[in-house]
């Protein structure tokens, strides 16, 4: 006697209900977990560009600069980032701008399709004064409900926060 191998009609559409009920549970989440994903990587890389310019600025004793770039020579202003870049401003001009002498220390480009708005245009590190503060608010297509804040202090340390400065909630700029 021979037993069929295979699957029923009613087993094969059993199994497709439920995998596409895990599918569509899971594709949600999944997109979620992208987003945070590249949100706290940006978020990590204006961190880690904030240290290194304020230890660069101690061990060198020169200022450091840190500001939003398209190119990695022309700060862009507070809200036009393609990326960031920090370097050490050698003859100290104002508003900055990288020349061919000055050291290119770190460049990122951005992973986040949002927003990423400062209220600064350039952040200013010194030895033995006082570093330009302010806040940088990265948003994503969630708006503001999953923003991040990276504040810097008057110290230069960098600190990241769901609320301003003053503790208000975040708000996201126009999308780019």
């Amino acid at each position: 006697m021979h037993r069929a191998l295979g699957f029923t009609l009613w087993e094969l559409v059993c199994t497709l209900g439920i995998a596409a009920v895990t599918l569509g549970a899971g594709v949600p989440a999944f997109r979620s977990f992208l987003l945070d994903a590249r949100l706290t990587a940006d978020v990590n890389a204006w961190v880690l560009a904030a240290q290194a310019a304020r230890s660069e600025a101690a061990k060198r004793g020169r200022p450091v600069m840190l500001c939003m770039t398209v190119d990695t020579w022309h700060c862009s202003g507070p809200d036009a980032a393609a990326g960031w870049m920090v370097y050490v401003n050698l003859d100290d001009d104002h508003p900055p701008q990288r020349a061919a002498d000055e050291p290119l220390l770190y460049a990122h480009a951005r992973e986040l399709s949002g927003t990423i708005v400062s209220n600064r245009p350039y952040y200013e590190f010194r030895r033995g004064r006082r570093s330009t503060n302010g806040t940088v608010v990265f948003c994503d297509q969630r708006g503001a409900a999953a923003a991040r804040a990276v504040i810097v202090s008057y110290t230069g340390r960098p600190r990241v926060s769901s609320v301003d400065a003053d503790r208000r909630p975040l708000r996201c700029g126009d999308s780019r």
